[in-house]
């Protein structure tokens, strides 16, 4: 009967360290969190789960959430990057309008120049953000919004201030186009999502983003190219940026340097936390930021759908803001869920 009992033991320790696991891993509260905002959208909104096809195209609330999220989800790719390495960047609502707005002004009789343009501009934004903190050593949040403020400015400059009206037809595809029946943003985000996460994972990328966002010092005692890193995620985050921006401008066949990417940074920082990547860095989720995307956007219609004011959003948004922070504080968790001696 002891010999029994002895060998449960282990195999009760082995279950409850597992079910411990389980209810630590990082995409579980995002996950849980957007699974809850679901099914109250099923009981608040009338038919928010119902799809149907016309014209070969899938039309529902779940297909509109997904595509009005796709500009969020790219800059939260970016954005994760960036916060992995203890930096910020608070300037990508800023390239969101620029890019769209140079490939509006060009977008007339063909779509390349235009696509190459507005790329182009977010790869030099990013590229300034990325010498001004790795090579002047300024803090992000300073050398970005520097380019927050510039950027914005910059467009509305080479608009007057004014609405651009884009009449190319075959730009409009890129925004809001169909391919298979589904939006084609959805494709641009899955192919570049892909992409980054199988930079980060299949090469030692990823490792050293870890590194440097853990202590960069040691990174660069190591033989890290710290600067070097840091560069290319800053130019990678405003890629990313100039995509959605392009997405953004497509969309609504027009370039609003006034609101277009406005408070988006702010989405993409919030997006990137709840989806369990550390603002202090070294830890990062590429999947969770794009969950955390989806909750933000859902929240978003949710509280539209309901005929809720949208300063309500903000609110929201704020409050959530608070609570993330305080999840991620270290003396929180010690205090909460300190063990018993």
């Amino acid at each position: 009967m002891t010999t029994r009992v002895q060998q449960s033991l282990p195999a009760q320790a082995r279950a409850a360290d597992a079910r411990r696991a389980w209810l630590a891993h990082p995409l579980l509260r995002p996950i849980g969190a957007l699974c809850v905002l679901l099914v109250l959208d099923a009981f608040l909104v009338p038919g928010f789960f119902r799809l149907e096809i016309k014209d070969g195209h899938l039309y529902g609330s779940l297909v509109d959430i997904l595509n009005r999220a796709a500009p969020l989800m790219l800059a939260a790719l970016g954005m994760t990057l960036v916060i992995a390495t203890r930096g910020i960047d608070i300037s990508v609502g800023a390239v969101v309008a620029l890019s769209g707005t140079v490939a509006a002004l060009l977008a007339k009789d063909s779509m390349a120049p235009a696509l190459l343009a507005g790329f182009g501009v977010a790869l030099l934004c990013g590229l300034w953000n990325g010498v001004l903190v790795a090579g002047i050593r300024l803090q992000p949040i300073v050398a970005t919004l520097i380019l927050m403020v510039a950027g914005r400015g910059l467009a509305q400059l080479l608009t007057d201030g004014q609405i651009v009206t884009v009449y190319h037809e075959p730009f409009f595809f890129l925004g809001s186009g169909y391919l298979f029946g589904l939006p084609f943003s959805l494709f641009v985000v899955a192919a570049v999502f892909l992409a980054t996460l199988l930079l980060v994972k299949k090469t030692a990328l990823g490792l050293f983003i870890q590194a440097v966002g853990i202590n960069p010092v040691a990174a660069r005692l190591a033989g890290l190219r710290t600067a070097t890193l840091i560069v290319f995620v800053y130019v990678f985050c405003s890629a990313c940026a100039g995509l959605a921006g392009m997405l953004v401008t497509s969309n609504i066949k027009s370039a609003d340097a006034n609101n277009a990417g406005l408070a988006l940074e702010l989405d993409a920082i919030l997006a990137v936390t709840l989806g369990g990547t550390l603002l202090s860095g070294g830890r990062f989720s590429l999947v969770g930021s794009m969950i955390g995307a989806l909750i933000i956007q859902t929240l978003t219609y949710t509280i539209y759908s309901l005929g809720v004011p949208p300063e309500v959003n903000m609110v929201v948004k704020s409050i959530v803001v608070f609570v993330v922070c305080i999840s991620q504080s270290s003396e929180l968790r010690k205090l909460v869920f300190r063990r018993p001696a």
